[in-house]
């Protein structure tokens, strides 16, 4: 089951029974798709055609825009998970801010690219860890401002260890 959301407007339900048929809010339909190159298809729904390209897809947050027929359509689709984690009240724990980085593994830190109080945003390298003969950059999870720094270069650190905190 998924539910489908067209340019933040109405929701939709659907259920895929097999590559060719389901529901749409419970009412059946059946397609014929093809794709005619890489994000490009073609779709009989209908007996009618449409010419369907995936113009931007966010596969992590499950958002993606696509052209049909020349009209553009912003889609965020939510799966049998994601209902259940929202269910559960568990659906908004992602957009909690990330308040520090902590090392994922033991290893000694090579270089630190930003000083305390550097404004970063979200996937902006932010300090080497070499680990098992291996240079690992471990990049910013949000937009922030450095608060602390809490190693030097050259310095060992454990796992787990809190490395930098954020304001």
């Amino acid at each position: 089951m998924l539910k489908v959301k067209v340019n933040n407007n109405n929701e939709r339900s659907i259920e895929l029974e097999s590559q060719t048929t389901g529901t749409i809010d419970g009412k059946p339909f059946s397609w014929d798709v093809i794709e005619v190159k890489n994000g490009s298809f073609h779709v009989i729904k209908d007996n009618r055609s449409y010419s369907v390209e995936v113009i931007k897809a966010d596969v992590n947050e499950k958002s993606f825009l696509v052209l049909v027929n020349g009209n553009k359509y912003q889609m965020n689709v939510k799966d049998k998970f994601d209902e259940l984690l929202k269910s559960l009240g568990l659906d908004n724990m992602k957009s909690n801010k990330v308040n520090e980085i902590k090392a994922p593994m033991p290893g000694l830190v090579l270089d630190i690219r930003v000083s305390e109080g550097s404004e970063v945003k979200k996937g902006d390298p932010i300090l080497v860890l070499e680990a098992m003969k291996m240079e690992n950059i471990l990049k910013s999870p949000t937009d922030g401002v450095v608060k602390k720094i809490n190693v030097k270069k050259g310095v060992a650190v454990e796992k787990n260890q809190v490395l930098i905190n954020f304001a």
